[in-house]
């Protein structure tokens, strides 16, 4: 005689429980892609400038190394924490500001550094290309803060609506008074 469970399985498997939450509230999946795409021409650049031997203006060169390497590691935080649910045990509530004040900064700052390293370099081969995969990846960048800006607006309040602390409505202040409550009457 064949055994029949008597019990059924009673719990189902949550898909929302897993660890990777992308699309979700902070991330869609174009900025997933455009995430992992800076991560990876910051990483070509860093990886590319490391591997030069000599230099003639090395400030220059290790300026462009400092925003390589800040921009691939930062970034690749980022990347994990708003690609999980890590986000939520950090404490930040302001996700949406600090994505795009980091993203348009480092932007600004990898083209920068590439353009210098352009400018004044070796000349070897392997400068020059870490310095345009320097300005690829601030074109990602660049577009990062672009889609963000056309899909979700900018995320600083303008003067139209309540402004946010820490998550909740900032308290609006009433206009004063007209009358007084204990006037007296006729004048008195």
């Amino acid at each position: 005689m064949p055994s029949t469970e008597v019990y059924a399985a009673t719990t189902a498997p949550n898909p929302k429980s897993s660890w990777f939450l992308v699309p979700s509230e902070h991330l869609d999946k174009v900025r997933f892609i455009l995430k992992i795409t800076q991560v990876v021409l910051s990483f070509l650049a860093f990886i590319l400038e490391e591997m030069v031997n000599s230099c003639i203006s090395c400030s220059v060169l290790y300026f462009f190394e400092f925003v390589s390497c800040t921009a691939f590691l930062f970034t690749l935080l980022l990347l994990v924490l708003l690609a999980s649910k890590l986000h939520t045990k950090v404490g930040i509530t302001c996700w949406a500001k600090l994505d795009f004040v980091y993203t348009t900064a480092i932007a600004v700052l990898l083209l920068i550094s590439s353009i210098v390293f352009i400018a004044d370099n070796g000349g070897s081969g392997l400068e020059i290309t870490a310095a345009v995969f320097g300005i690829l990846a601030s074109c990602a960048f660049g577009g990062d803060v672009f889609f963000f800006w056309r899909t979700r607006g900018l995320p600083f309040p303008d003067g139209g609506g309540p402004a946010h602390i820490n998550g909740g409505p900032v308290p609006v202040e009433a206009p004063p008074e007209t009358e007084k409550l204990n006037a007296v009457a006729n004048g008195e």
